[in-house]
């Protein structure tokens, strides 16, 4: 995946959350399904931003940005903790 594509999903990861904050306005979902579903969509958006760090880090030390591999999300979520 290039940083073009990572950051294409960025946006439509992006697209998807305000999509789903419109349907909740909207009363068309509640509210335990616009958590769990935004979990989600948050999840998902940390891996990109992860994987494109790495990228990144990558490129700078001379490495192959190419040889970046997605984390599982326990890996990226656990980094704080």
């Amino acid at each position: 995946m290039t940083e073009h594509d990572i950051l294409g999903t960025v946006r439509s990861l992006v697209d998807q959350e305000h999509a789903l904050r419109a349907r909740r306005a909207a009363g068309d979902i509640d509210s335990q399904d616009e958590h769990a579903q935004l979990q989600q969509l948050e999840e998902a958006l940390d891996q990109c931003w992860d994987l494109l760090r790495q990228r990144r880090a990558k490129s700078e030390f001379g490495e192959n940005p190419d040889a970046a591999e997605a984390r599982p999300v326990k890996t990226v979520e656990g980094y704080l903790q």
